[in-house]
């Protein structure tokens, strides 16, 4: 009989990290790792299935270049669109930096006027990270999104999740506020709530499904790494590597998705 909390084997199945791989690694790598590996995953298999090692990468609301350069670094070209001139400024001198100013372009834009400033059709991957939260109507949001894509292209969606608040909420004593965040369409914990919209496993993969992709995975992403206290991840060998572990396992299991910070859905269109 399957053990029904046991991963199952899947190409989209993000890599852990190595123990020991780099002791001075910064904890902040525990919000990204798993979206990382997921992503370069989806654009290797691209590659292969195109032949072309340099895709055209779309980042949108991508800010100061925290995917758009390592993705650069990897030799594919990428197209950053955020509203934010002081964004775009960060992003170019970062891109400088690393030495892959001439594979980054930023342009200013969001996601409702994405046609203004990028073509239709003319992206292998588009990432769509932090961005639902915020705009006006998430569904054209998505459907803007997929049209930027090629056929056989890969949409990485990433947004808030509800019920990593709600704990949160209800852990740190604030019970009335996580009751509210469950109760309010927008899963709102308050007037005082920055984040103006969060969703569900099943909001996600029916607004990407409803802009006419299929769902290649689904991701919980800081299932644990915003509830455990920094002093234990930064003074104890070994426990950022294990703690990086243990959310690249638990990332793929639908039980753990109901209560991740974030929630990660990967998107594919006919023909991927």
């Amino acid at each position: 009989m399957s053990d029904p909390m046991r991963p199952p084997a899947s190409p989209h199945r993000p890599r852990a990290a190595s123990p020991g791989s780099d002791p001075s690694r910064p904890r902040a790598s525990l919000r990204t790792a798993v979206v990382r590996e997921v992503v370069q995953d989806a654009l290797d298999r691209r590659a292969k299935a195109t032949g072309r090692q340099a895709l055209e990468v779309l980042d949108t609301g991508g800010g100061s270049g925290n995917f758009a350069v390592p993705l650069a670094r990897l030799g594919h070209r990428v197209t950053v669109v955020d509203p934010s001139p002081n964004a775009l400024f960060a992003l170019a001198r970062r891109a400088a930096e690393a030495g892959v100013d001439d594979r980054v372009r930023g342009v200013q834009g969001d996601v409702h006027g994405l046609f203004d400033v990028v073509e239709r059709g003319g992206y292998d991957a588009v990432l769509c990270h932090g961005v639902l939260e915020y705009v006006d109507d998430p569904a054209e949001g998505v459907r803007n999104a997929v049209a930027a894509l090629r056929p056989g292209g890969v949409l990485s969606l990433l947004a808030a999740g509800l019920g990593g608040a709600v704990l949160a909420r209800a852990l740190a004593g604030h019970f009335t506020e996580a009751r509210q965040a469950l109760a309010d369409p927008d899963g709102r914990w308050g007037t005082g709530d920055p984040v103006p919209r969060r969703f569900t496993a099943e909001q996600l993969t029916s607004l990407v499904e409803g802009a006419g992709l299929g769902i290649g995975a689904v991701h919980g992403v800081r299932v644990f790494a915003d509830l455990v206290p920094g002093v234990l991840v930064d003074t104890q060998p070994g426990a950022l590597d294990a703690l990086l572990e243990l959310e690249a396992v638990a990332a793929e299991l639908p039980a753990f998705h109901s209560v991740a910070t974030q929630l990660h859905v990967l998107g594919e269109t006919p023909g991927t």
